[in-house]
């Protein structure tokens, strides 16, 4: 499967993200062992708006890729989740949500609830 050519985006396509009480947890538990210079550097970046609070800024990536949420993994490969610089990609129709979100990335949560 080909890469989204996401480098150079600068967050641009990382945001609203919508986060499951599964995923919420995953994350929580990823930044609370992300060592304490690596955390403060991300939590302090100045994004765009509704950039996904994650997305590194300094180093064009996201900031928590392993544990990422599922919409974050299927955006580029849906076509109604389509990547404006490689559009080919979106080939799948058939998005299944297992789990209904509990609320959005820097919206309903922000650094101070994973403090």
């Amino acid at each position: 499967m080909e890469q989204l050519p996401c480098e150079g985006c600068r967050g641009l396509c990382c945001g609203p993200v919508p986060v499951t009480e599964t995923e919420l947890k995953k994350i929580k538990k990823s930044i609370k062992a992300m060592p304490q210079k690596k955390r403060t550097a991300l939590a302090n970046q100045q994004r765009f708006f509704g950039t996904c609070l994650f997305y590194d800024v300094d180093h064009d990536r996201c900031g928590i890729h392993a544990v990422r949420p599922e919409v974050c993994r299927m955006f580029g490969y849906y076509k109604e989740m389509v990547c404006f610089r490689m559009p080919q990609l979106a080939t799948k129709t058939d998005r299944q949500v297992r789990e209904r979100p509990v609320g959005i990335l820097s919206v309903d949560f922000t650094w101070r609830d994973f403090s």
